[in-house]
């Protein structure tokens, strides 16, 4: 038997086109990736993430010698709020990377694997889906409306 999964997204040209909440978490993403700790790949990422109770949180890619110990931007973020604010839901997540020196023809850069799996854990646990956007600096946005639409065949806890 064929199945066939389809994903659902969103695609803007530039950020003109998003609405006033959208276009703030694009520019607070993009001053968190200015900040981004990357030394040894160059490759800045920055992500903010909208709370349910309108609070805007950031972080970037932390990278390290032993590059195993790094991290992205998306996990910064959420593992800082999940520290500090258990119980909060998240609505939205903006996420804007790519090389430190900036190519008109970088495409926008979506999570990793693990960022998607560790999204897909806050999404579950919350049981409310979340708004992803991902971009470059040149701009143009892909938006799904949840994070299951780019991990369709997640790994929660139902497995264990």
């Amino acid at each position: 038997m064929k199945k066939e999964t389809q994903i659902r997204y969103e695609y803007f040209r530039n950020s003109s086109e998003l609405n006033d909440i959208e276009k703030k978490l694009f520019e607070k993403a993009k001053e968190a990736r200015e900040k981004a700790y990357a030394p040894y790949s160059n490759f800045l990422v920055g992500c903010s993430v909208l709370l349910e109770n309108g609070e805007i949180y950031s972080g970037n890619n932390q990278e390290n010698a032993a590059y195993p110990s790094g991290l992205c931007a998306e996990r910064t973020a959420l593992f800082w709020i999940a520290a500090n604010f258990p119980e909060a839901k998240i609505e939205k997540i903006f996420v804007v990377g790519g090389p430190r020196e900036f190519h008109e023809k970088n495409p926008p850069i979506p999570p990793c694997g693990a960022c998607r799996q560790s999204l897909m854990e806050y999404e579950t646990k919350q049981q409310e889906n979340i708004g992803l956007y991902f971009s470059s600096m040149n701009e143009e946005v892909v938006k799904v409306h949840a994070i299951k639409d780019l991990l369709p065949f997640y790994f929660d806890a139902t497995f264990l």
